[in-house]
């Protein structure tokens, strides 16, 4: 009977998945209750935006902390774009590419940097950017902010407003999230990873740091312009309260409680990122602040390895509950302890022959070590 890892490993069961994802997500939203459809749209747009962050840091190993600069000039694009009555595909584009050029600026001028030193001046976009965002008040609004209702239901569609902008997000956040996943599994992956690790091995193997930071900073800005662009779609407002550095730490925080360098992490991270907040409220809004900070410290300490880490970390207790107890009493009367380790799937050891020696030390013999262990010595001249 095949084990259970070996079952979830079989080709039919992974497409069976696969199946079961996409039904659930096509029927979902005609089933579910308006609010779910909204609160489910707001976790697939954060969840975009921390694995644009995801890149850069969880896959990277770089410090970025204004993420959500690149989250706000991408609403800001899209606001103005819609106002003027331009296409929404060129909408769509140019909110990938406005941010993405912002990044790879920026990027060009911190990649050689190390450390707090680019962490200073990627806390400095959302620090610039709201100042910024109140005085071009011609593109941007002002302090008022601006709207932008784009993404109503045709009618030739049925749908009820919230199911269409929830489809919206489901497509185009779906193909960032295979994108990327594509991206950090082929050699630019492996390319980040190396750079994570060590710039010097890197650069010993003839893989360009600052090439591959560069590159991972202008990603990130795009992947940020794209989740810009959903948040538009749903929440169809923006303001310079949406480039606030405190939402910067924020979804710094959902990535690490999801699981940094994680593709289902950045998932689980939009889920944080939207449901904790409503759950501190329910239970005491004049502490919500506190109880969140609470509530990530103690999931760090039981999580290191974010929410991502815990079905390892249950496969870790049920093969240590599973194994031998170091106090237990074998069939020769000696405990296991004293035994020496072994490994549940290792083939017991055969019993020694008579004159084969016991005990050796290393498995490797020459002819002349068989020898001196079988051979018995010579007898000694005082033996009669």
């Amino acid at each position: 009977m095949p084990s259970t890892a070996e079952f979830w490993t079989r080709p039919w069961v992974k497409w069976a998945g696969v199946g079961l994802v996409v039904v659930l997500l096509v029927v979902g939203p005609l089933i579910l209750p308006e609010f779910a459809n909204q609160t489910i749209a707001r976790i697939g747009v954060f969840a975009v935006a921390v694995l644009g962050l995801n890149v850069v840091m969880g896959y990277t190993g770089q410090v970025s902390l204004g993420q959500i600069f690149f989250v706000g000039v991408g609403a800001y694009v899209t606001a103005y774009g819609v106002n003027q009555g331009w296409n929404i595909v060129l909408v769509l584009v140019l909110a990938c590419i406005v941010p993405a050029v912002f990044g790879l600026l920026v990027a060009l001028a911190a990649a050689r940097l190390g450390g707090l030193a680019i962490a200073m001046v990627t806390i400095a976009l959302p620090l610039v950017g709201l100042p910024l965002a109140k005085r071009l008040s011609e593109f941007t609004g002002g302090s008022q902010g601006t709207s932008a209702r784009f993404s109503s239901a045709p009618e030739w569609t049925g749908l009820y407003d919230d199911q269409w902008q929830l489809y919206i997000v489901i497509l185009i956040g779906g193909i960032t999230f295979l994108l990327t996943r594509n991206l950090v599994r082929g050699k630019y992956g492996r390319a980040f990873a190396i750079v994570k690790g060590n710039e010097a091995v890197a650069a010993s193997m003839g893989v360009s740091p600052y090439r591959y930071k560069v590159l991972a900073f202008t990603i990130a800005s795009l992947i940020g312009g794209v989740s810009g662009f959903l948040y538009m779609v749903v929440i169809q407002y923006t303001s310079p309260e949406t480039l606030h550095f405190g939402h910067s730490i924020e979804l710094l925080a959902a990535m690490v409680i999801g699981g940094a360098g994680s593709i289902i992490g950045s998932l689980l991270g939009g889920v944080w990122y939207v449901l904790l907040p409503q759950i501190t409220n329910l239970i005491d809004p004049n502490i919500t602040a506190m109880l969140q900070g609470a509530i990530l410290l103690v999931v760090l300490f039981i999580l290191p390895g974010g929410l991502v880490s815990l079905p390892r970390l249950w496969r870790r207790r049920r093969r240590d509950d599973g194994a031998p107890r170091s106090g237990a009493t074998g069939p020769s009367g000696r405990t296991d302890a004293a035994a020496g380790p072994t490994h549940p799937e290792a083939p017991a050891a055969a019993p020694a022959a008579p004159g084969e020696g016991v005990g050796t030390v290393s498995t490797k013999t020459t002819a002349a070590d068989t020898a001196a262990v079988t051979d018995p010595p010579p007898p000694s001249p005082t033996q009669s």
